[in-house]
């Protein structure tokens, strides 16, 4: 995957630095450096070193409503061997420019420089990722790939090209730095790792929207809804996704109404039009492409099908 040195066998600390922007997840933080903390636990040792620096050196206003402390600016950051940008929403109040300036003149003083959900955005705008492979939080795949088509964007939970790493989420974090407990102390660390947090860690090349099977439901009911939210875009006829599935569209409906509640089509409907509603809020998308990207054959037929969802018009929402 990678022949950055990070990644070798080490008994030496390694200190990473996480610089925090606003509006970050605190899941997103805890699945980067409660790994880590775990692996020192478990070797009775600092193994791993960290350090929280935000825009300002101040406290950092998470998502949740909690302020995460700091260690003060990016400049705190140096003489760490890895420096890993968690962001989230808000991004063009939080990556301002000067940031992007700093992270720019500072980044060749790590070994290692990434990105987690929303980060790999600013490392793209302070161009860290050109000709490199990439990944991104999946709502964000094809806007960075049409933003920036000098990075080879992939829908993998977690990319390491060379000298750069970006992460799709909270739980691809996690994932990583399991990967990275490992690769310096061994596969036994990182399974004692994963144990104490109950979890299973997963590859990188993984796809982020592959879901772990849901023991509440029946397997067929999640092959068909997995294939609904794979196709926002290109919505196919509800017979289609029964035949897909081995099941005739008639068993499909009873199935989806004893699990969710609703028919197949009124689900994908309602996948489409939540879609729709993410990007009229998150994006500067026009409406027309908007609709393109959900399924709907026109703005007008948008218009009138989140009328009825929502009780507004698309455009109250994007003024709102």
């Amino acid at each position: 995957m990678t022949e950055n040195a990070i990644f070798a066998p080490s008994r030496g600390p390694l200190t990473i630095a996480l610089l925090v922007l606003p509006q970050a997840s605190i899941l997103e933080v805890a699945s980067a450096l409660d790994p880590l903390r775990n692996a020192n636990r478990q070797l009775g040792q600092e193994a791993f070193r960290w350090r929280v620096v935000t825009p300002d050196g101040g406290p950092v206003a998470l998502t949740c409503g909690l302020s995460l402390p700091s260690s003060g600016p990016l400049k705190a950051a140096e003489g760490a061997g890895a420096l890993i940008v968690v962001a989230g929403y808000r991004l063009n109040e939080a990556a301002t420019r000067p940031l992007i300036r700093d992270l720019r003149r500072i980044a060749p003083r790590f070994a290692l420089v990434g990105g987690i959900d929303a980060g790999p955005w600013v490392l793209a705008r302070a161009g860290l990722l050109d000709d490199h492979r990439a990944t991104v939080h999946w709502e964000d795949l094809e806007d960075l790939a049409a933003a920036h088509p000098d990075i080879d964007v992939v829908p993998d939970r977690f990319v390491i090209d060379r000298n750069r790493v970006t992460i799709g989420g909270a739980a691809p974090a996690q994932d990583f730095m399991l990967h990275l407990i490992r690769a310096r102390h061994g596969a036994a660390l990182a399974r004692q790792v994963a144990l104490s947090f109950l979890t299973t860690p997963r590859r990188g090349s993984d796809p982020q929207t592959a879901p772990a099977p849901d023991p509440a439901l029946d397997p067929r009911v999640a092959r068909a809804a997995t294939r609904m939210e794979a196709r926002l875009d290109t919505p196919e006829p509800v017979a289609d996704t029964a035949a897909a599935v081995g099941l005739s569209a008639r068993r499909l409906e009873t199935l989806f109404r004893a699990a969710f509640g609703t028919t197949p089509g009124a689900h994908g409907l309602a996948l489409r039009l939540q879609a729709a509603r993410r990007l009229l809020a998150e994006t500067r998308h026009p409406l027309a492409e908007v609709a393109l990207r959900t399924g709907f054959s026109s703005p007008a037929t948008l218009s009138r099908a989140f009328r009825r969802a929502y009780g507004q018009p698309p455009g109250a929402l994007r003024r709102g």
